[in-house]
Formats: C-alpha cells, sequence, structure tokens
C-alpha cells in the first residue's frame, strides 16, 4: 500500500502495523508485541481487537536508541511518549 496515495489531514502522519513494523525491523511478530507489552517500544491499540499500530516517529527514535546500545533492545528502555 502506498501511503502517498492516502489523503491525510496536514501534520498527521499514518500509521504502521505489527506486520510492517516487524519487518522493517526483521524480527518476529511476537518479538515486537513482546517488546510493545513490556514498553521497549511504544505501540497504540486501536479497534474492538486491539490491534497495535506504531507511529514512524517512534521507530526511528526506536533504531536511534538500539544503535547507541549496539543492538541490544533490553537496554532501549521505553521509548518516549
Amino acid at each position: 500500500m502506498d501511503y502517498e496515495d492516502i489523503p491525510i489531514a496536514a501534520g498527521i502522519k499514518p500509521m504502521l502495523t505489527l506486520g510492517e513494523v516487524s519487518r522493517l525491523l526483521h524480527v518476529h511478530n511476537n518479538t515486537l508485541r513482546r517488546w510493545s507489552d513490556s514498553g521497549i517500544i511504544k505501540a497504540y491499540r486501536i479497534g474492538a481487537r486491539g490491534d497495535r499500530r506504531f507511529r514512524q516517529d517512534d521507530i526511528v527514535l526506536f533504531l536511534a536508541q538500539l544503535s547507541v546500545y549496539k543492538g541490544d533492545s533490553r537496554k532501549v528502555g521505553m521509548v518516549s511518549r
């Protein structure tokens, strides 16, 4: 899906799905769920099923922190909200 084709209100960025972020980070979906549940990476719950969505800015911040700690996700801590 091309997010550029979707009209979005000014200043609002599209959210990423669990699958999209898992592929981006090269981790299993369950790993991303565990990181979300433990506060390592911020997720927003939407809909009746409570599906997770992730802000692009939070993922960029997570990657920046991860590079500082040389890939050790246990040291990254909570992404600012």
